[in-house]
């Protein structure tokens, strides 16, 4: 009897240390602090104060609330702090709205080579070529809304819809008759107005694809389009769609799309959406790698196909009367054309020296040689060729740059091979751009057609109408640049830029047919200009650029326009105000 009351003792003493082992906490060491319980975690949840932690903070769902908490008071005028109108804080939820405006003022006084008119010649005008002096107004305000879904700081939006259209009002005035308008009655001024919708799209995030927010969208609508960094190729705001993305924590980018090319108001360039499409297509693939050779480098790859049907349209003549497709060249034949531009395009840095790069390759067929008779005609095959280098470095607040560029030309007006090189809408960015005078002026060819050598914002000699409304021309003399050029940040709100460049036709054979003159020299001459741009509060908000230059024409440009001793020039004030 006693051992069986002994062992029940044992019993429940071991009983009741199991119990009081599992109620207790495990031991610490003497001075260790013991670490606090954290409740769950829930991501879309303000999380409460934790229970053995002090309030340091009141918890807020989004930053927003904490710009309020903290007082900050806003202006809607004011763009330089927290401004719902700017897409500083949202409008409701996770919308946000984006409201711009946009001030544009340029005053341009030049100096073009230009014909005499066949009717109507003033009693200083009595030659092939009349007086040179021209000035240009151009106002433009542009606003735009754009409306997005998405806290945009992290990851990209989940829609936006934007809209920008541009109100532009333009006055020209020239010495000459017939230059603004075909009927020689008309005044040498012109003023006119448009209004144009340049952006109008629905931007789509498909989805992301990583937990770094690389992505695919999608974006449909009147939309800017640009296949290479500097602007050679296509560079323009188009009616298409657009398949676009990143891979790799954004290393690599890509562009799927299709453009349907709109018309555009002759006198200001902008899209014209009174008038129906162009039979104009343009498909495109471009792939952006960062650091695929060298960090630091970023190489792209390109291939278009510009796709034209407009052979079968009715001639068409621009708003002052000018013939604009078929162009005034030759047999002035309606034309259809298929070209694939294949790109290879860098920029960068390869050590200490910046370097950007683009080489191009154009190759398709032209429904005939527009120098062919109606009865030779056939097709003619393109075969093209574009190269432009910018190699810079860096001195402080100096960078010298050196600038070259190759767009091959036609050496047989008469064959089958149509060897000039030309773009769908170039806008170079490139030796001093539009301050450069042969990349700024549009050049006529007098006495060769209603043609231009170079087109207005373009550096090719392309003997096309123009970019807007012409049509590509392959039976071209090319162009060929070398130069250099330098800018100087003299102020951090001030930079001074200098360019000097000489310029050749690549092939004189197409020119020398169409003047029926021989040229002893590929020399158009040198272009040297000289630009400044002010931004007083050190962002884009108020901007002033102002710039000269002068083109001191070779032997091929002074047997073309008999110069005679003219100097032509181009000098550019230009005020850009931001909200």
């Amino acid at each position: 009897m006693l051992r069986q009351i002994t062992a029940a003792l044992v019993l429940a003493i071991c009983a009741g240390n199991a119990v009081q082992a599992q109620e207790e906490p495990p031991r610490r060491r003497p001075g260790a602090e013991q670490a606090p319980d954290l409740p769950p975690i829930d991501p879309t949840a303000v999380s409460p104060p934790l229970r053995d932690v002090p309030r340091e903070s009141l918890p807020i769902p989004d930053r927003w609330r904490l710009v309020d908490a903290v007082g900050v008071k806003t202006n809607w005028w004011d763009p330089y702090n927290q401004n719902a109108l700017k897409a500083d804080r949202p409008l409701f939820y996770d919308w946000f709205i984006n409201v711009g405006v946009v001030s544009d003022t340029v005053y341009e006084l030049r100096g073009l080579p230009v014909p005499v008119g066949p009717q109507g010649a003033g009693p200083s005008s009595v030659d092939i070529f009349g007086q040179i002096s021209q000035n240009i107004f151009v106002q433009s305000l542009i606003p735009s809304l754009s409306l997005i879904k998405g806290d945009t700081a992290f990851r990209p939006p989940d829609y936006e819809i934007r809209l920008t259209p541009v109100i532009n009002y333009n006055r020209v005035a020239v010495k000459e008759n017939r230059l603004l308008n075909i009927n020689p009655l008309a005044r040498n001024v012109r003023d006119d107005a448009h209004i144009a919708l340049q952006e109008a799209f629905l931007d789509y995030h498909l989805r992301n694809v990583s937990d770094r927010f690389d992505f695919d969208s999608l974006r449909v609508g009147i939309q800017p389009v640009n296949l290479d960094f500097r602007g050679f190729l296509f560079l323009d705001q188009q009616l298409g769609v657009r398949f676009f993305g990143n891979r790799d924590n954004n290393h690599i980018q890509y562009n799927l799309g299709w453009m349907r090319r709109l018309e555009k108001d002759t006198n200001s360039g902008l899209n014209d959406l009174g008038k129906r499409l162009r039979d104009d297509d343009v498909f495109f693939a471009n792939l952006y790698w960062q650091d695929l050779l060298v960090a630091g480098f970023t190489t792209q790859f390109v291939v278009a196909y510009n796709r034209n049907r407009e052979g079968n349209d009715a001639p068409f003549y621009n708003e002052n009367g000018f013939l604009e497709r078929p162009a005034s060249l030759g047999y002035e034949r309606p034309l259809d054309y298929d070209v694939v531009y294949l790109g290879l395009n860098g920029d960068g840095h390869l050590g200490p020296v910046n370097l950007t790069h683009s080489f191009y390759g154009a190759f398709g067929n032209i429904s005939a040689n527009p120098f062919t008779s109606r009865t030779r005609a056939e097709p003619a095959k393109i075969r093209a060729f574009f190269g432009a280098v910018e190699p810079s470095l860096d001195f402080d607040w100096i960078r010298l740059r050196g600038q070259a560029l190759y767009a091959s030309g036609d050496g047989d007006a008469f064959d089958n091979t149509a060897g000039g090189f030309d773009a769908i809408f170039e806008n170079p960015q490139f030796a001093g751009a539009e301050t450069s005078y042969w990349i700024r002026q549009p050049v006529p060819l007098i006495g060769g057609g209603g043609v231009a050598l170079s087109a207005r914002n373009g550096v090719l000699n392309s003997l096309r109408t123009s970019k807007e409304q012409g049509q590509p021309n392959f039976v071209s003399p090319g162009t060929m640049l070398l130069g250099a050029g330098a800018d100087f940040d003299l102020l951090p709100e001030l930079r001074v830029s200098a360019n000097v460049d000489h310029l050749w036709f690549a092939e004189k054979a197409v020119v020398e047919v169409l003047r029926n003159q021989p040229l002893e020299s590929k020399s158009i001459g040198w272009d040297t200009s000289l630009s400044a741009i002010y931004r007083p509060t050190f962002i884009q908000n108020v901007a002033f650029r102002a710039s000269g230059a002068t083109l001191f024409g070779g032997k091929a440009f002074d047997a073309l326009f008999n110069t005679d001793g003219k100097t032509f020039y181009s000098v550019l004030l230009n005020l850009i105000l931001t909200y």
